[in-house]
C-alpha cells in the first residue's frame, strides 16, 4: 500500500498560482500512475489531471487544460499539480492519488488527505 501527504494549500488571489505537491511512501512510486481531484461544495469530485507512472503521459480536464500543470519526479517520490490564472470556481479541496491508469478516474486506489485551495476575488 502506498501512503500520500499532501502540501501546498492555501489562500490565493484570483488570477495567481499555486503548487500542491504529494509525497508518496510504502511502496515504489513507479508502479503507480498519479492523479489529481478536486471537491467543491456540493459538488461531485471532479478529476483534474493524470501522469503515467514515467511521466511521459499526461490527461487533463479540458476545465484545467492549459492552466494547470501536473508533473512528478520518480526520485523524489513526489508528483505536483502547479495551477496558473486561478479562478473562484477553482475553490475546493484537492486529492491526489495513485492508481494503475493514468487516465481512468476510476482506476486510482490510494488517496491523500486533501488540501484546501480557495481564490478570493
Amino acid at each position: 500500500q502506498v501512503q500520500l501527504v499532501e502540501s501546498g494549500g492555501g489562500l490565493v488571489q484570483a488570477g495567481g498560482s499555486l503548487r500542491l505537491s504529494c509525497a508518496a511512501s510504502g511502496r515504489i512510486f513507479t508502479n503507480y500512475a498519479m492523479g489529481w481531484f478536486r471537491q467543491a461544495p456540493g459538488k461531485e469530485r471532479e478529476f483534474l489531471a493524470g501522469i503515467s507512472r514515467s511521466g511521459g503521459m499526461t490527461y487533463y480536464a479540458e476545465s484545467v487544460k492549459g492552466r494547470f500543470t501536473i508533473s512528478r519526479d520518480n526520485a523524489k517520490n513526489t508528483v505536483y499539480l502547479q495551477m496558473n490564472s486561478l479562478k473562484l470556481e477553482d475553490t475546493a479541496v484537492y486529492y491526489c492519488a495513485a492508481g494503475n491508469n493514468f487516465i481512468n478516474s476510476h482506476s486510482y486506489d490510494y488517496w491523500a488527505q486533501g488540501t484546501q485551495v480557495t481564490v478570493s476575488s
